[in-house]
């Protein structure tokens, strides 16, 4: 699994301005060592809110199993698992704010962002945004609950996106494949996926493997799976999630990315 970030796009309009002239060459490796100090920084962030996450949960848990304590170890509680919604809020503000630096504006070939745009076209299972490069899937139609299967008629648009993907237009381009989900605990399936970020993985690797038994070359995808820690709406409260959050992106990116 590569680990560079999607993020990493924002320095292709550089690339772009070298070529017709717009910036010196050195303008171009000050931007390019920038855009590197600024994803290893990102990726500083992620693992601290991983880490974070991690131990907002582990407190939830203790505020869960609390029912006897003293009202001074109930509010110490409380206090500590705010403390650490407030500070995961933060950390991923700071997140969205660095990558939105980074990110720019990649625009595709004219040619490929019209195939994508037809074939996203009245679809309830797919999106597509030309600004960003991303096609987005609905993970309910994906997947069944719980699960990394992916559903056949999902598999037929994973299909006919790879149809595209293929193509000249679009050859020259790398993909990543991001999985996220909601806040909903895993409950039927734990052996195969222990926490949200196995799921997320998980099933980014079902749609590589739909993707490269259609034709898309393995060297040109890699993934990546958030779980539940990129959400784009908030998650209704106890832990039961919501739909929006549950999906699957797939981007298109400058080789190498």
């Amino acid at each position: 699994m590569r680990v560079a970030t999607v993020a990493v796009i924002g320095f292709v309009c550089a690339l772009l301005a070298i070529t017709s002239g717009c910036v010196s060459e050195q303008n171009y490796k000050d931007l390019k060592l920038q855009n590197a100090a600024q994803e290893k920084r990102i990726r500083e962030l992620e693992s601290q809110l991983q880490a974070t996450a991690l131990e907002l949960d582990k407190a939830k848990r203790e505020l869960e199993a609390a029912g006897g304590r003293s009202s001074i170890e109930m509010t110490t509680l409380q206090q500590k698992v705010a403390a650490l919604e407030e500070e995961i809020a933060k950390k991923r503000a700071l997140i969205d704010a660095m990558q939105k630096q980074l990110l720019g504006a990649m625009q595709l070939p004219a040619e490929l962002i019209s195939m994508l745009e037809d074939w996203a076209k009245g679809s309830d299972l797919v999106s597509f945004d030309p600004n960003r490069g991303f096609v987005k899937f609905k993970s309910d139609l994906l997947f069944k609950a719980g699960s990394d299967e992916v559903e056949p008629s999902a598999a037929e648009a994973v299909k006919s996106l790879c149809g595209i993907l293929n193509t000249t237009q679009a050859r020259e381009f790398d993909i990543i494949i991001v999985g996220h989900t909601d806040d909903q605990p895993i409950l039927h399936s734990r052996d195969k996926h222990p926490t949200n970020w196995h799921l997320s993985a998980h099933r980014t690797i079902s749609v590589l493997n739909v993707m490269t038994s259609n034709g898309t070359a393995s060297g040109r995808v890699s993934i990546r799976g958030f779980g539940e820690y990129r959400p784009i709406v908030p998650n209704e409260p106890g832990n039961k999630g919501n739909p929006q959050n549950r999906r699957v992106e797939i981007y298109i990116v400058p080789k190498g990315a």
